[in-house]
């Protein structure tokens, strides 16, 4: 049996639009922030993952859930 080494992909989404992976050099964090000149909800959106398959990380931006407006 031989030990193979592949390399392992990130895929990122937000809001099921996928987005290139700018490369390993960047954080998710660092992701996230690139796209958000795209997309300004994403300046506040939450990174979770990565979730793994095969040899695929995907990391999905969550949008901040919360009230718009004052508590008055």
């Amino acid at each position: 049996m031989s030990i193979s080494i592949t390399a392992l992909v990130r895929q990122f989404s937000y809001n099921g639009v996928a987005f290139a992976d700018p490369g390993p050099a960047f954080l998710p964090e660092d992701v996230r922030d690139l796209y958000s000149a795209q997309y300004p909800e994403l300046t506040t959106a939450s990174v979770d993952g990565p979730e793994f398959a095969g040899d695929v990380a995907t990391y999905k931006f969550v949008r901040a859930a919360g009230a718009k407006g004052s508590y008055a």
